[in-house]
């Protein structure tokens, strides 16, 4: 890896903000493409990451700076991708579902979506099942992941599911769902395509289920 690359993956993995835009900056001056520093630069810090949050040895404070030290980056690359017409990993709508109003964990989820390729577009918090489907309708993404902090609202990913079942889309999308009270045997239950229990793990799940 170029040394330019490898100070933006070290800049991410330390989630030193506030130089990212001059070193992407810099890849780009030295003529590396925008799909080359999101691969090799972004992509490469957010992976370590992800590892290093699995085995523990990283934490949700630290994730959360690394992504915004990603996002800052992201920024500048984002249009410039857009331009070349890049292939991103893949497009992600997420949300928590109607009657939750957490988040700290969706937006992580964002985070390490983005930081993996994906292009994400998030719905918010207390998204309704309609909210959803329409989401699928005008977005067109290629998973939906849904997360419920609370055990009141987890049935809602029941009904999401069926409502998009019953709009004709399901079977246009991957859904991953997550959160504390959730589980692999409820996902399975309601029929979900997958379950994940942190984060890094639904980042690494969006791209099995899509390759």
């Amino acid at each position: 890896m170029s040394e330019s690359l490898s100070k933006l993956s070290t800049a991410v993995i330390e989630g030193e903000l506030e130089v990212m835009a001059d070193l992407t900056q810099a890849a780009l001056d030295e003529g590396f493409s925008a799909k080359e520093i999101l691969d090799d630069g972004l992509m490469s810090g957010m992976d370590h990451v992800g590892v290093e949050f699995k085995a523990g040895n990283m934490f949700v404070p630290e994730v959360l700076r690394s992504a915004r030290a990603m996002q800052a980056s992201m920024k500048i690359v984002r249009p410039l991708l857009v331009e070349t017409g890049a292939d991103m990993a893949g497009k992600i709508l997420l949300g928590t579902v109607k009657g939750d109003l957490h988040d700290i964990g969706k937006n992580l989820v964002a985070m390490m979506c983005e930081g993996a390729g994906f292009d994400v577009e998030d719905l918010g918090k207390d998204v309704a099942p309609e909210e959803f489907v329409r989401g699928v309708k005008e977005f067109e993404p290629d998973v939906i992941g849904m997360s419920a902090l609370l055990t009141t609202t987890m049935r809602t990913m029941e009904q999401t599911i069926k409502a998009l079942d019953e709009a004709g889309v399901r079977d246009r999308v991957k859904v991953i769902i997550g959160g504390a009270p959730v589980t692999q045997s409820f996902a399975d239950q309601i029929g979900a395509d997958g379950y994940a229990s942190n984060a890094a793990s639904a980042a690494d799940l969006a791209k099995k289920l899509l390759a």
